[in-house]
């Protein structure tokens, strides 16, 4: 069960370790004076080791492969055609 820190209209602030299904209390139990307002408060989170921070997932890091529809995939396969035509008409000189 969590603890709940409360504050009544006088300035006066308590603790009360109830359910989260409780209702909160009606009245400060100093002084009987009401309504009372829950604290919140930020929770503390620490972050320890490698990869939870966004300076560690930089884009420049990541290789980037063409796929079969990019420019430079095209390219690479016009190349490969013609020096396979110039490789086949080297063997045929040399058998004149």
């Amino acid at each position: 069960m969590p603890i709940y820190e409360y504050r009544c209209p006088n300035g006066h602030t308590f603790e009360i370790f109830q359910k989260m299904s409780e209702a909160p209390p009606d009245a400060c139990p100093t002084c009987s004076a009401g309504p009372v307002e829950k604290l919140l408060f930020p929770v503390a989170v620490h972050f320890k080791g490698s990869g939870f921070y966004a300076t560690d997932y930089g884009k420049g890091s990541r290789k980037v492969q063409p796929k079969e529809g990019d420019s430079g995939a095209g390219e690479k396969a016009a190349d490969k055609p013609a020096e396979k035509a110039a490789g086949d008409a080297k063997p045929a000189s040399s058998s004149d």
